[in-house]
């Protein structure tokens, strides 16, 4: 995975893994948003998603002990069902995508949302509220989408539980320890497939210390510039990668 790169795109990669977890460590998602769709420049994008999901699993699995105490169980309980049923609905779709139809498909699904979140912070969504029912279809949906494209779908999961009205605090520590159970799930269906070569293994354990120093980086971070602005720039970036994606 590393191998067939230089030293340049492996200081490139290593870059695009400390933006992603600086963003994550700011906002309490997205690293897959952005990591997976511009390291497939430089590798394949089922190797990527496989890796990425080994990182996140380590940094959630410490965030979960973290934070256990402020995440809202009552809700966790409604998500995490739907949430292990669409990881093993998105692994069935993933293992049978060649890498070229998962590029465009990513790159389809980044300019989408993307225009969605630019409507949402230039044109302006009224706020609404929701009903629990409603987290079977946000966690399933949402999973799918993580399990393909490696980061994404947990936008949904985000939507419905600021539409019930979870506070940052508790929102932050319960969609880590959900997508904790989302990675475990994951990694268990891409290491059944045969993602984790010896390659996706050595490239994983290069980029952890580059994702603790991206997270810390982000949490302080977090406070020091508005979420408006944040959400503006990540849209904008999403749009010109999809595109580029698509174009590849």
């Amino acid at each position: 995975m590393l191998e067939g790169l230089s030293w340049l795109q492996i200081a490139i990669a290593a870059c695009i893994v400390f933006g992603a977890f600086v963003i994550r460590g700011m906002s309490g998602f997205g690293a897959g948003m952005i990591g997976v769709p511009l390291l497939a420049f430089l590798m394949p994008v089922h190797s990527i998603v496989a890796m990425f999901s080994l990182m996140v699993l380590l940094l959630f699995t410490f965030l979960s002990i973290r934070d256990w105490g402020t995440v809202v169980k009552e809700e966790l309980k409604l998500l995490i069902l739907p949430t292990l049923l669409g990881v093993a609905g998105g692994v069935l779709i993933f293992k049978h995508l060649d890498n070229r139809l998962l590029i465009h498909l990513l790159g389809g699904f980044l300019v989408a949302y993307s225009i969605y979140a630019l409507a949402v912070n230039f044109i302006g969504l009224p706020q609404f509220s929701c009903s629990q029912r409603w987290s079977f279809p946000a966690a399933f949906t949402g999973a799918v989408i993580d399990t393909m494209f490696g980061g994404g779908g947990g936008t949904l999961v985000v939507i419905y539980l600021h539409a019930r009205g979870v506070g940052r605090a508790p929102f932050r520590a319960t969609v880590a320890v959900l997508w904790l159970c989302e990675m475990i799930a994951r990694i268990a269906g891409y290491g059944a497939s045969g993602y984790y070569t010896t390659e996706v293994l050595l490239a994983c354990a290069v980029m952890i210390p580059v994702m603790a120093a991206g997270s810390w980086v982000g949490e302080r971070l977090g406070n020091r510039i508005s979420q408006e602005t944040f959400s503006k720039l990540m849209a904008l970036l999403l749009l010109l990668t999809g595109a580029s994606l698509l174009a590849k």
